[in-house]
């Protein structure tokens, strides 16, 4: 399998037509890049998030032109640090252009989750997020079988339906 990382891997965003949704099953990341903007969280310390402005601009030049970037993030409740951490950096996502909800896991029975998180473009193209065992993003790895590509697709309708918008799940 052919690993699709740095340039290649933020291609996908600047190449796909309609659509790209990513699901997330971990309750955490021990990403290397976020692990200084998460300190800073957990230390209730200002985050000026110039980490996060790469992805943010990836998000603004899709979804200006017209494509939607969405994701669900399936939670364990009561949500650890990490989290809470994303509730905090949920809108600045939003407002660059992303529909972001929520899904506690309790709420998840009975769906055919694959074995890792993925992004689904235009709803026929599934890239599984691929981490180090050390937490770092090692890019992604796409995959052709019809019948991985038709769980996700699945799995995707399912969570959509259950999981709940940002504003309203960060309200409750």
């Amino acid at each position: 399998m052919t690993l699709l990382h740095g340039q290649a891997f933020d291609d996908l965003f600047r190449t796909f037509h309609h659509s790209a949704f990513h699901l997330e099953l971990k309750d955490s990341y021990h990403v290397p890049e976020e692990a200084g903007p998460f300190e800073l969280f957990l230390q209730g310390k200002p985050d000026d998030f110039s980490w996060h402005q790469p992805w943010l601009k990836l998000v603004r030049e899709a979804t200006r032109a017209g494509k939607s970037i969405a994701r669900v993030r399936v939670v364990t409740v009561p949500h650890g640090d990490y989290t809470r951490w994303g509730l905090s950096v949920a809108p600045l996502n939003i407002e660059a252009g992303e529909d972001i909800r929520w899904l506690p896991r309790h709420r998840a029975t009975g769906i055919d989750f694959p074995p890792e998180d993925y992004w689904l473009f235009d709803g026929n193209r599934v890239v599984f997020t691929v981490f180090a065992e050390d937490g770092r993003f090692m890019g992604g790895t796409e995959v052709s079988e019809s019948e991985i590509i038709e769980q996700c697709r699945t799995a995707h309708q399912q969570v959509w339906a259950l999981a709940i918008p940002h504003e309203q799940y960060a309200s409750m």
